[in-house]
């Protein structure tokens, strides 16, 4: 007897916990995240890393000093490391971002609008180089475009 109230207890534990779990949730279950979809960290930072070596190469961008300025003191394992952090947690990643917000850490390198598009040609480079499929890049430079606004100098 002990037996069946224990095992009929343990079913309807499982019961309730079955209708507890949120739609949403559900939903999430059968939709992989952009994260999921990218192939999770590992992914991520092997494109960062290849993303990062063509920024801190490409002399449009060196030719601006403050960018240089900043690139020659800021240790690229460190911002490899953040901007990997940063794609993780928006693409919805377990990780989460640390740094500062995107409109202080850019304020001060006066960032022109052609100066962003360099940056997205050399970004859309990485995802080609990779083979991410283009639905997922277009998530990305979705997301990344929302950036702009704090990163671009208003001046341009």
């Amino acid at each position: 007897m002990h037996n069946y109230q224990t095992t009929t207890t343990s079913l309807m534990l499982a019961f309730a916990l079955m209708l507890w779990v949120p739609v949403s949730h559900a939903d999430s279950l059968s939709q992989p995240s952009l994260y999921e979809r990218l192939g999770g960290s590992y992914a991520i930072a092997t494109v960062v890393d290849d993303f990062i070596e063509r920024l801190l190469v490409n002399d449009e961008l060196n030719a601006n000093p403050a960018v240089k300025a900043s690139r020659d003191r800021v240790p690229k394992a460190g911002l490899k490391f953040m901007v990997t952090l940063m794609v993780c947690e928006v693409t919805g990643g377990p990780e989460r971002y640390t740094g500062r917000n995107m409109k202080d850490a850019h304020a001060h390198l006066n960032i022109s609008a052609a100066e962003w598009d360099v940056m997205v040609a050399e970004f859309k480079k990485s995802l080609a180089k990779f083979n991410v499929p283009q639905k997922e890049q277009d998530e990305l430079l979705n997301i990344v475009s929302t950036t702009k606004a704090d990163i671009v100098f208003a001046g341009q």
